[in-house]
């Protein structure tokens, strides 16, 4: 008799307290019923709900960590309606391009900028609007593959343009690109990629955006991930070491680059956004481009970046989430963690993580504990919000640098309740 499951509205009826919406769990059942997993629903329907979006605490010691969405950005969107596109002086449609484009090409000291919804669409955007058909020099060191198999190449023959390779692996010079665009009267653009999750080390050599944007072809210059302005301004007390030698969007185009391509939420410490700046002409092809409406970002996304250019500008860094867990000091880490008073203080290194500056290591504190206990913490076994620390050589670390304060009573609990 076991063999047979009971009808799927007394399954149903049986998970009615499991939070699941009705339609989804008949899903589940229906779906668990033909695979003959019936008497497994119990935990299908905890997988389940764990696939939810939920708030988890990053003890991770990654600051910008993609699976737990990169720059955490707690917004006070109200979802109202906005003039998102509607000019209230004249009453007639406007751009939502405008004001947020502004603060934008203020902040990078461009003549225009745009936003998009990420920085893989601003550089298909680019490519399309700019160089449809034509040819486009990219150093052979710089033909990147990010994360989810996304390819530099594969992005070229979408957008209609064709690759020009330019140098070797390791050395490109400058000469490399005049006998590119000797060799090929149609090349549109050259595309400066930074090499922002990997590093070639040993016998290299690469030309500078400086000296690339002498030659008689508009240069794009993909920056990724999202450092406005090399000095820093709206730190008091300047770039940290670790930040040192990032591209930077102001200086990128004051050292010649006709537009740039970068994230909003990397090292800028927004929404998932990509940013396209630079000179006038070329920002309102893209803008008249039929793709940019595809890929246009929505209020939520506007709203955010809004927010955001206006902290830099104010120069409120402690309201970026971002740069206050970042330069929070070795000092307030230690006093957190001795309030916590669980585990065994230690000292750790946290990374900027997102794809961003490769092999930096930022000093921090946390705390560690023996033993795996990572999936207890990570299930909510121990209460509260799910957290997410590290392993390492048997041992399991939470680093402080990554966890917002807001959450060191329930990270305090969930480890009394661990131990």
């Amino acid at each position: 008799m076991d063999s047979y499951p009971p009808s799927v509205n007394e399954l149903a009826d049986s998970l009615s307290d499991s939070g699941i919406p009705h339609a989804l769990l008949v899903k589940e059942i229906r779906k668990a019923i033909d695979e003959g997993d019936w008497k497994n629903l119990q935990e299908r329907v905890e997988r389940l709900k764990k696939s939810s979006l939920q708030t988890v605490i990053n003890a991770s010691g990654v600051l910008l960590h993609t699976n737990l969405g990169r720059a955490p950005w707690p917004t006070t969107f109200s979802g109202y309606p906005m003039n998102l596109e509607l000019d209230l002086e004249s009453g007639v449609r406007g751009s939502r391009q405008e004001y947020v484009g502004n603060l934008f090409a203020t902040l990078c000291g461009s003549q225009s900028a745009m936003i998009v919804n990420n920085c893989s669409s601003a550089v298909l955007l680019v490519l399309s609007a700019l160089a449809s058909k034509k040819g486009v020099a990219i150093s052979r060191s710089e033909m990147v593959e990010i994360g989810g198999n996304f390819r530099v190449p594969d992005v070229l023959e979408l957008s209609g343009a064709y690759l020009v390779e330019v140098g070797t692996t390791n050395r490109t010079r400058r000469e490399d690109y005049e006998r590119s665009i000797s060799a090929n009267r149609d090349l549109a653009l050259i595309m400066k990629i930074h090499q922002s999750n990997y590093k070639i080390v040993g016998f290299t050599e690469t030309t500078e955006v400086r000296h690339l944007s002498t030659l008689d072809v508009p240069l794009v210059a993909d920056i990724g991930s999202g450092l406005l302005d090399e000095s820093c301004p709206w730190l008091d007390d300047g770039p940290p070491d670790w930040i040192r030698g990032e591209p930077a969007a102001k200086q990128t185009l004051e050292h010649g680059a006709n537009v740039i391509t970068f994230s909003g939420d990397k090292l800028l410490g927004g929404p998932q956004a990509g940013i396209i700046a630079g000179d006038a002409d070329l920002i309102s092809k893209c803008m008249k481009h039929p793709l940019s409406r595809a890929i246009r970002p929505g209020s939520l996304t506007l709203f955010s970046l809004e927010k955001l250019a206006l902290n830099y500008l104010n120069r409120d860094w402690q309201e970026i989430p971002f740069w206050k867990m970042a330069m929070t000091s070795i000092h307030d880490l230690e006093e957190r963690a001795e309030k916590i008073g669980v585990g065994v203080v230690s000292a750790m290194d946290s990374i900027p993580g997102g794809g961003t500056l490769p092999n930096v290591r930022i000093p921090s504190i946390g705390l560690m504990i023996e033993g795996d206990r990572s999936y207890a913490l990570r299930s909510g076994l121990c209460g509260g919000p799910p957290i997410i620390a590290r392993v390492e050589d048997g041992k399991t670390f939470l680093d402080l640098r990554t966890v917002d304060p807001i959450f060191d009573v329930s990270l305090t609990n969930a480890l009394r309740d661990l131990n």
